[in-house]
């Protein structure tokens, strides 16, 4: 078994790889893998590290502006679109896969229409509720495709073969429970709110949360696990403005990152976040209720229908950007944790779309596309 991974540009297309080669291997040790990605790409560096063998191309997306800057660039993208192509045939001759997995990002296009070209069986994953560019136009190329969530049938072409497979989800996300969880981290019975806007961290969500931590900073109503990220270290400083020094509060954990977000997600009673794919499938695998923020500067506003995904199921709240105010957020808060019942419904239904065997079921499309 030969399999050739392409995708990358973002951890969300990244990640889902790199959990299914893992699988692949844990099933089959003798299993050959290679991932293509791009060079100087997330991927060059996280790839490696987890134990798998890199190659590198380079391809660009293109920009939809008119200045002279993207004009350039566009042009160039053409050109990559080209060397990218030859680039990608001379990896697939020499590696010579059974099958090519594309996991998203426009890295992946050059490599799996390659390799279609060249009779290679090609299947792909999208991550999201509203499929990408690349999905949309490899995805009338390929043996199957492997859909996160339902609702992204509807935005392709109808009569292709698909599957809905879910996102693999960590095996730690899986096997904490809160009673564990909450022991670990020192956490008491009052409820536990765990918000973050990502590794970088997300100004708007900083800026609107601040409000809700210092209440209760001061009333002790609620505990609270919350990242700032990596360009919000000004934090802290904001919410001694609105009148709590966080140091002072035991029922307040703030950090730049979570590093433990296996044990952070099983504590908590409610998650506030972006509405990314991978996010999401791991705050459904745990059954928590959810107020969202999605990213309003991501690709055809994926995030946005990812989250309406849950909410159409009553199994989050969302808030979108241009609308979130201290008090908006505040009161979606409130309605999730001051009724159990409200609480309790949500729990569940989040947990009814979770998908759990995701890598199980990836592994069984790729024998079966392999075996013909």
């Amino acid at each position: 078994m030969r399999i050739l991974f392409a995708g990358g540009g973002t951890a969300g297309h990244i990640n889902p790889a790199l959990a299914i080669a893992g699988y692949v291997k844990k099933q089959n040790p003798n299993a050959e893998i290679l991932f293509v990605g791009n060079k100087g790409g997330m991927e060059e560096r996280l790839v490696p590290h987890s134990g798998f063998k890199f190659k590198s191309i380079v391809i660009s997306g293109f920009r939809r502006s008119f200045g002279v800057k993207a004009v350039g660039h566009n042009i160039a993208t053409v050109k990559r679109m080209f060397t990218s192509s030859v680039a990608s045939k001379k990896i697939i001759k020499e590696f010579k896969p059974d099958l090519c997995v594309g996991t998203g990002g426009y890295v992946s296009g050059p490599v799996l229409r390659t390799a279609a070209k060249m009779g290679i069986p090609i299947i792909i994953h999208e991550q999201n509720a509203y499929p990408g560019v690349t999905t949309k136009m490899l995805s009338k190329l390929a043996k199957k495709v492997m859909l996160a969530i339902p609702d992204a049938k509807k935005h392709l072409d109808k009569g292709l073969d698909f599957v809905v497979t879910g996102n693999p989800v960590r095996q730690e996300i899986l096997s904490v429970n809160r009673n564990e969880a909450r022991k670990e981290l020192g956490l008491d019975e009052r409820p536990v709110v765990l918000s973050f806007g990502g590794s970088l961290g997300a100004r708007k969500i900083n800026e609107n949360l601040a409000d809700l931590i210092a209440r209760s900073g001061k009333d002790g109503k609620y505990q609270h696990i919350h990242a700032y990220g990596q360009y919000g270290k000004w934090f802290p400083d904001l919410v001694k403005e609105k009148g709590v020094d966080i140091e002072k509060c035991s029922n307040i954990d703030i950090r730049e990152y979570i590093n433990n977000m296996a044990t952070c997600l099983a504590a908590a009673d409610v998650v506030i976040s972006r509405a990314g794919a991978i996010t999401l499938s791991e705050i459904q695998a745990q059954g928590k209720p959810a107020v969202l923020i999605p990213s309003p500067n991501v690709a055809e506003n994926h995030q946005y229908h990812n989250a309406m995904a849950l909410v159409n199921k009553k199994a989050a709240e969302i808030i979108e950007e241009k609308d979130l105010t201290p008090s908006l957020l505040i009161k979606k808060v409130d309605k999730l944790l001051e009724s159990k019942e409200v609480l309790e419904e949500y729990s569940q239904n989040a947990r009814k779309m979770a998908i759990v065997d995701a890598n199980e079921r990836i592994y069984q499309v790729i024998k079966e596309v392999i075996a013909g």
